[in-house]
């Protein structure tokens, strides 16, 4: 899906969060994979004290971190030119428990190597923030709102396209637009199965579960092969919903910003001069 008319190359993240609100209020029962984390370890409420809350946790850091004012770039607050970002770093050593269950995935804080998701997801929680307070029609954050997803609405979830880039194949697709594709085929093949349920309910204990009530979950995060199990099922002790009928998968993903250099922040400390770029790719026809 290509970008609306402007002078930029990619879609900006004001841009394609208006876009899917009006998208999903459209009443077109969707389900969203969006490439960041969504959460962060508890590790990370302990040292800062906060309620084991998600919208007030996405409150907290938008306060500190707000990458969703106009133009704001991750680096402008960890440089300190904005927000108050040094009042709530992470480890990188720290893993939410979702991070644990899935090979390769990278702590939240662990910036600056390569398939790094921490720029990616301080740009982005803010505006999962701002999904949930601007969009007319009300969409269901999984896991936050609930492990199962009522019937006829809208689902937005993290994922992360290494499960399943090269279960499918590349063709002329470049690594974005595959990963994108990888992501939206995998859940359309998930739900015209009848198997999505059972990866949104992931065979977790009463007490993991709790953890990832606030830590979140990657969708699909577990080993793959569980969910088409029986002996698996009977063991999770988990609700598994009905099949959810949704009629189209999308997938959005941050491109990398452009560099910037650290004499080009000390002019603007307004944070209004450079705007993380976002392609968004919708392969609903598939």
């Amino acid at each position: 899906m290509q970008p609306l008319p402007s002078p930029r190359k990619h879609w900006a993240r004001l841009g394609i969060a208006d876009w899917l609100c009006e998208e999903l209020a459209r009443a077109i029962p969707s389900v969203v994979g969006i490439d960041h984390g969504f959460s962060f370890p508890l590790a990370y409420f302990k040292k800062y004290s906060l309620s084991l809350d998600w919208p007030k946790f996405l409150d907290d850091f938008q306060q500190h971190w707000p990458t969703d004012d106009p133009s704001t770039y991750v680096e402008f607050v960890r440089d300190g030119a904005c927000g108050h970002g040094d009042l709530r770093r992470g480890d990188k050593r720290w893993l939410r428990l979702t991070e644990q269950w899935t090979a390769t995935a990278k702590s939240v804080f662990m910036f600056d190597v390569q398939g790094a998701v921490a720029k990616s997801t301080h740009a982005g929680l803010p505006w999962l923030r701002y999904l949930r307070q601007h969009c007319q029609r009300r969409f269901h954050f999984w896991p936050f709102d609930g492990w199962e997803v009522p019937q006829g609405k809208s689902v937005v979830a993290e994922v992360y396209p290494s499960l399943w880039t090269r279960r499918f194949p590349k063709e002329d697709r470049d690594g974005d637009e595959q990963a994108a594709f990888a992501v939206s085929a995998w859940l359309r093949r998930a739900d015209r199965s009848d198997s999505l349920p059972w990866f949104l309910a992931p065979p977790l204990t009463e007490a993991e579960r709790k953890i990832a009530d606030i830590e979140g979950w990657i969708l699909g995060g577990c080993d793959a092969a569980c969910g088409r199990h029986e002996g698996c099922r009977a063991g999770a002790g988990v609700s598994v919903g009905a099949p959810l009928q949704l009629q189209r998968t999308l997938c959005l993903r941050a491109l990398r910003p452009p560099s910037v250099s650290p004499d080009e922040h000390r002019p603007f400390p307004s944070c209004a001069t450079v705007q993380t770029e976002w392609t968004s790719n919708d392969y609903s026809a598939l």
